[in-house]
């Protein structure tokens, strides 16, 4: 697949999914255990640099593949 997630965009989504993932791991209550589930497709999409949901929209924020 040619990537469709530019450098910004993958730091952006790096960050924020372990962020996410962190919050959830650290989180004293248990019931935030599916922020890490959601943390994982930013960081996974991040570190991939290719987002389905792009591909549908037909949006592409890197500059590689254009």
């Amino acid at each position: 697949m040619k990537p469709n997630v530019g450098n910004v965009d993958r730091i952006l989504r790096v960050c924020v999914g372990l962020v996410l993932i962190a919050v959830a791991v650290f989180a004293t209550d248990l019931s935030y255990g599916w922020i890490a589930w959601i943390g994982i497709v930013p960081l996974l999409t991040g570190l991939l640099g290719v987002c389905p949901a792009y591909r549908l929209l037909g949006i592409n924020t890197c500059r590689l593949s254009s």
